[in-house]
């Protein structure tokens, strides 16, 4: 036979083709070549009551624009063609380009949403942070229920633990460790769409032709209801809202719950007593239940009944829709924004959505029945109006 012929017939009889599924990336083995192939994919968010057209709040972080970014595919050579060829017909290459492909797929064995040594906070309602490993310790930030840290150390009863952007020491009592904390963040984390554009248009159906709800900004992250990869649009939520988002123009992947840090949790220089005392009464319901229609802060408020109720508390009595309160006290434009000014949010330009303004870029709104009472970025969903209702 042909030497040629023999060897392009070995190669052919030994170089096994394997598959490998790998943290969302497909990687194909065809005893010469593995092709890469990454994806992109997309998110929303939505809101409640109301009907009254606003005029736009411009803003650089709020300017709409056509979403236009292209995905990208990315190919990478595992091995090149000389270096399997150079091994072909022994049982020492087969095993090598196995072993490739092994390390390939269990990758992200022992980790859960980027975490090495997972722990979840074990409490009914929030468990402190602290600044060192004592109880009298200041504190450093909070980790609500199944939020997740990353476990750096442990001394003694005490966990050194990083959750999002917050470091400092919990209760190893109040912790899930080891296996059991990763079946817990298998069980409680969210396949959220993470905005890859300038402008994510939020659509009522799944296509370029239906109305836009809302429009969200680059790197806000929407929970995925329905859909995954592969598919070009993407059912999501966003406050108690549902609508579509292209899969082209974000990126998919899977989230746990982390701290909120006590900086996150402050106001700028400048705020007046009254203002510091709303702001600081709003997040003592940080959590408490979603209930349309409802206006108790403890078993349940939507979010007009929430803000309402907020105020009332101070003696300021608002109108009980969001499309009402939204046409009461003075318009302020975003960069005179203070803590306590009144963020209205619009589904078709008619306000559905209300938050008060914390702070440091941050809003806090009874979002949706499954987040509750929550804090979210100003510009989470691009703003029609803000309203001050304090008289300072």
């Amino acid at each position: 036979m042909h030497r040629k012929s023999l060897i392009a017939l070995t190669i052919g009889l030994v170089c096994i083709p394997a598959t490998v599924f790998a943290a969302g990336k497909v990687r194909y083995a065809a005893g010469v070549a593995a092709v890469v192939e990454a994806e992109t994919a997309e998110e929303e968010e939505d809101s409640d009551d109301g009907a009254i057209i606003i005029n736009d709040v411009t803003d650089a972080g709020s300017k709409e624009t056509e979403a236009s970014e292209e995905s990208t595919e990315e190919s990478a050579m595992i091995e090149s063609t000389e270096e399997i060829a150079a091994g072909a017909g022994s049982a020492k290459s087969i095993e090598e380009a196995a072993e490739i492909l092994e390390e390939a797929a269990n990758a992200d064995d022992g980790s859960i949403s980027g975490y090495e040594n997972l722990g979840i906070a074990k409490v009914d309602d929030n468990l402190n942070i602290r600044e060192k490993a004592d109880g009298d310790s200041e504190l450093v930030g909070k980790m609500r229920k199944n939020a997740a840290c990353e476990i750096l150390e442990t001394e003694g009863e005490w966990a050194y633990i990083k959750s999002g952007s917050v470091k400092g020491y919990v209760k190893t009592e109040y912790l899930l460790t080891g296996e059991e904390a990763v079946e817990k963040g298998k069980e409680v984390e969210t396949l959220m769409a993470k905005v890859a554009t300038t402008t994510l248009y939020v659509r009522e159906e799944p296509n370029t032709d239906s109305r836009v709800l809302t429009m969200v900004p680059m790197d806000e992250e929407l929970e995925i209801t329905e859909g995954g990869e592969g598919d070009d649009w993407l059912k999501i939520e966003i406050d108690d809202d549902e609508g579509y988002v292209s899969a082209e123009y974000v990126n998919i992947v899977e989230k746990l719950e982390t701290a909120i840090s006590v900086q996150e949790l402050k106001y700028g220089q400048g705020v007046s007593d009254v203002r510091v005392s709303i702001v600081n009464y709003a997040k003592q319901f940080l959590g408490n239940p979603y209930v349309w229609g409802g206006t108790s802060l403890t078993k349940g408020a939507d979010c007009s009944g929430y803000v309402q109720s907020i105020f009332k508390h101070f003696n300021i009595y608002l109108p009980r829709t969001s499309a009402a309160q939204s046409t009461v006290g003075t318009k302020v434009s975003a960069s005179e924004m203070k803590p306590g000014d009144l963020v209205f949010y619009a589904k078709y330009g008619r306000v559905n959505h209300v938050a008060i303004y914390i702070g440091n870029g941050q809003v806090i709104n009874a979002s949706s029945p499954k987040t509750g009472i929550k804090i979210s970025n100003t510009y989470y969903r691009t703003p029609v109006a803000i309203r001050r209702v304090i008289k300072d």
